[in-house]
């Protein structure tokens, strides 16, 4: 593994401090295996760990690659490794990270180049387990409603945005790129368990696989990584007992 040090020391303003950001590089036209190259960056009180990413990019290494887009917790655009755990870098203050923060990948995918990783595996799980409502008869006339106690059943998991925090967090994803994922498991709750849906069978069959629901260890790790708070591991025990008793 070869380490490479970037030694220069941008000036400081009056409220700026010095961090260093070790970032784990890879360039598959450049290296052949990934390596470890530091930055000194200047930072001050409220920096989100993207402005010290933007900091390396804009001003020291043009080269640095990762993936951002709305910068305030929405799109999940930017999930990354940080201190060897999964977090936003829009989210996570630099101030809570200490003074060298090592930043590296998502696990358990494909890395394409430096921070971004090949996201088709977790959307083709995503999208295996029909994340749609699903109904019969002819389209409804008007808005479907239903109760605020039924909408609460299912209202924790509605909050997921994508960002794969959770599903790469898991060691059964590390070892298994067959596994659905707490992402996806999350995702079948929220239609599952709305009042409104009709395919709550055929998605229990779905997570009912090998490489399904059964496959979690509850080790917790997704439910801390989540940067919207949900408790995927409960949403996960909660499909486990539908598929147990065949009940939504």
């Amino acid at each position: 593994m070869t380490i490479i040090e970037d030694r220069s020391a941008p000036e400081l303003g009056e409220h700026q401090r010095l961090v260093t950001l070790k970032v784990r590089r890879y360039d598959p036209e450049l290296f052949e295996d990934a390596h470890w190259q530091s930055f000194e960056v200047p930072v001050e009180k409220g920096d989100r760990l993207l402005d010290a990413l933007h900091h390396v990019k804009w001003y020291l290494d043009g080269s640095l690659t990762f993936r951002r887009s709305c910068a305030h917790g929405v799109c999940g655009s930017d999930a990354m490794r940080v201190n060897g755990v999964n977090r936003l870098a829009c989210k996570v203050l630099v101030k809570d990270l200490g003074d060298t923060i090592t930043v590296e990948p998502i696990k358990g995918l494909t890395v394409e180049k430096d921070l971004v990783v090949d996201m088709e595996p977790f959307f083709d799980a995503f999208r295996s387990i029909k994340p749609f409502l699903i109904t019969s008869g002819n389209e409804p006339t008007r808005e479907r409603l239903q109760s605020a106690e039924d909408r609460e059943r299912f209202d924790d998991t509605t909050k997921c945005i994508m960002c794969a925090a959770c599903t790469t967090s898991c060691p059964v994803f590390w070892n298994d790129d067959q596994y659905f994922g707490p992402q996806a498991i999350v995702m079948a709750h929220r239609f599952i368990f709305d009042s409104r849906d009709e395919g709550a069978a055929e998605r229990l069959e779905i997570l009912n696989d090998k490489e399904g629901v059964w496959r979690c260890r509850t080790t917790f790790n997704c439910t801390d990584a989540c940067p919207r708070g949900i408790q995927v591991t409960k949403a996960i025990q909660e499909v486990k007992r539908a598929l147990i008793f065949r009940r939504a």
